[in-house]
């Protein structure tokens, strides 16, 4: 028998992506993040709990669910905050294209019906791929408010010669990209260059232009938490606008402990400049679990404007599959098979 779905106007608002387009955190205002000088100190002054951190990520799991409508409406506000991820060796064309198709229509026609959601118009924030396909995304996408971002620096290693990593940032943002997904060199991390760190993202801000830069640091690559947040510190001041946890080829991607330090660090750097940086969480996030989770933890951490694609992402290959099981499961009672979920 299936279940008519009903939403409270608080949960439909939620799903609707509403909300103010000005950063705040608390009752302040935040500008978008244009950096700051390198400022040793406060990088050298940062210490991180990891006991802490991980007692704190192990008990919001337990402590934090959403039931019944508030559910679903998580669920859609996941989806409009996903980049949807290509990055395989074998891509093709085709394959990127029907990735596009999927961005553009998340959920299938007969189940945004039975949800009740037409005007909602849900699609995904980015299709993400390789720089070759950026100009067979753009047209696949054309007109439909889907932003493309593109892998770049050597991705996913970032070894390749600091001139060529620029060099490809300035080719994928010639060929439209919206946004750029870099990766730092983790060595300057581990011998703590934070100098070199901070010039070489300063150099690709510069490359990138107009186009939004997201900062992957691996931090699974890291080995500590303290590691994570002077990188993530380094990344902001040097005009971040998005820090991303992985590139989803580490043996350890996007966790939640990595992820309230990187997110306890934007607060932190929002809180001293008045400027708002972003956060994607990317790598082995496959469950609408998993989405809810870190969904809860913007919230609480962060605040409202880091639930909206401005400001927050996932990068995920996955995760959407499971979210449109699980929505399905609301509208009609009954879980479906994965196979009628493609995610392209």
């Amino acid at each position: 028998m299936s279940v008519e779905p009903k939403h409270s106007e608080a949960a439909y608002e939620l799903a609707h992506n509403a909300g103010s387009s000005i950063a705040t955190l608390g009752d302040r205002s935040l500008l978008p993040n244009t950096g700051i000088p390198l400022d040793l100190n406060w990088v050298q002054e940062v210490r991180v709990n990891t006991s802490a951190v991980e007692r704190r990520a192990q008990s919001q799991v337990g402590r934090r669910t959403v039931k019944k409508e508030w559910q679903a409406a998580w669920l859609l506000r996941a989806i409009s905050c996903m980049d949807l991820t290509t990055l395989s060796g074998d891509d093709t064309d085709e394959r990127v294209r029907r990735l596009c198709a999927k961005g553009r229509q998340p959920l299938q026609h007969d189940l945004i019906q039975k949800l009740g959601i037409e005007a909602l118009q849900i699609k995904v924030a980015a299709i993400c791929v390789y720089h070759v396909f950026v100009e067979t995304a753009l047209h696949a996408l054309e007109g439909s408010g889907v932003r493309v971002a593109a892998v770049s620096t050597g991705f996913p290693a970032g070894l390749s010669p600091l001139a060529e990593r620029v060099a490809e940032i300035s080719r994928s943002v010639e060929a439209g990209a919206h946004e750029i997904d870099v990766v730092i060199t983790r060595a300057h991390v581990f011998g703590g260059r934070w100098q070199a760190l901070y010039d070489e993202v300063a150099a690709f801000k510069q490359a990138c232009g107009s186009a939004h830069m997201k900062v992957i640091l691996a931090t699974g690559d890291l080995l500590t938490q303290r590691n994570v947040a002077r990188a993530s510190l380094v990344a902001m001041m040097a005009g971040a606008d998005f820090i991303k946890t992985s590139t989803g080829k580490e043996a350890v991607n996007a966790t939640l402990p990595v992820g309230l330090v990187m997110a306890r660090s934007i607060r932190e750097y929002a809180q001293q400049t008045g400027m708002a940086v972003g956060f994607k969480a990317a790598g082995g996030i496959r469950t609408a679990k998993q989405s809810t989770d870190w969904l809860a933890m913007m919230k609480e951490e962060l605040g409202d404007s880091w639930l909206r694609a401005q400001l927050f992402r996932f990068g995920a290959s996955g995760l959407l599959g499971d979210i449109e099981r699980q929505l399905d499961h609301y509208a009609t009672g009954r879980y479906s098979a994965e196979y009628r979920h493609p995610i392209a």
